[in-house]
């Protein structure tokens, strides 16, 4: 049976995502663990007290599951880093897919240490899925993304084994670069002749996207290609709002430590900043 964890803080976003959770058990039909994390890194009696009343509140949210939504449900505690303990409970538990709710969007300290929940992303090799939106049924229209690496190729891969959203549209988007247009003979070309450019570049790109998808065995899912005329991140939000897509998939794969630390990657802006669900795939899974 598979595995789905759900780690939870028990928070209004941790219930969004642990509807979202149930709804994916039941269409894929999957046991499900719900995950708590209290810290331990204060005195002793109050870590004590908050571990009896979390392990409470946990069986009592697993007896429900069991009895009203009729999937296989289990309860775990742990004491630790909140952080730490996402981690080892996903390297024992070896789930199939981990979710979890929307961080909170506090600027400067996103900026510097980064969420609990994009430190969980980048370490695990597990899909993550971050819940953003209430949940009011299976996924209707999943966006994939691609800058056409061999990462995202091997992402493209891995959602074509996966089993949740067999009834939904797919579709597949690739942002590609329009560089003439943001160098300085951008000035020297005419509006007719950029329109041309444009033209050919994204030609070029749902050329590439074509055979990658027929490669990645995509081929039913539509292909859509966009060129960067904003973020590339802003270009995948827009796609999906017009859409009108419900979650959005994309790779953690590519970018140095020190170009996230100071840029981010495309993947932390779409986390950081996306209203839809996102469904963040680690390459490392096609390798297995």
């Amino acid at each position: 049976m598979p595995k789905i964890m759900l780690a939870t803080d028990f928070s209004e976003r941790s219930d969004r995502a642990l509807r979202r959770a149930i709804l994916m058990a039941k269409e894929i039909d999957a046991g499900l663990v719900l995950l708590h994390v209290v810290d331990d890194d204060r005195p002793r009696r109050i870590v004590e007290r908050d571990r009896v009343d979390a392990e409470a509140l946990l069986q009592e949210l697993a007896a429900t599951v069991r009895s009203v939504d009729d999937v296989a449900c289990e309860a775990r505690v742990m004491l630790a880093d909140p952080f730490a303990g996402i981690l080892q409970a996903v390297a024992e538990g070896e789930p199939d897919l981990l979710v979890i709710g929307s961080h909170r969007r506090r600027l400067l300290r996103d900026v510097f240490v980064g969420t609990t929940a994009e430190r969980t992303i980048r370490a695990v090799t597990t899909p993550v899925l971050m819940v953003n939106a209430p949940p009011v049924g299976p996924y209707r229209h999943i966006l994939l993304t691609t800058d056409l690496s061999e990462g995202s190729r091997e992402t493209l891969q891995v959602m074509g084994r996966l089993k949740f959203g067999a009834h939904a549209a797919r579709t597949v988007l690739h942002v590609y670069a329009a560089p003439a247009l943001r160098l300085a003979m951008a000035h020297s070309l005419s509006n007719e002749d950029q329109e041309d450019y444009l033209h050919q570049e994204r030609a070029a790109a749902l050329q590439s996207l074509a055979e990658l998808m027929a490669a990645c065995g995509a081929g039913d899912a539509a292909a859509i290609a966009r060129h960067d005329g904003t973020t590339v991140a802003n270009e995948i939000l827009t796609a999906a709002a017009e859409l009108k897509a419900d979650l959005v998939v994309v790779s953690t794969h590519a970018k140095t430590s020190l170009a996230r630390m100071f840029l981010g990657s495309v993947t932390e802006q779409v986390l950081r900043t996306s209203p839809l669900d996102v469904l963040a795939v680690p390459p490392e899974l096609a390798r297995r």
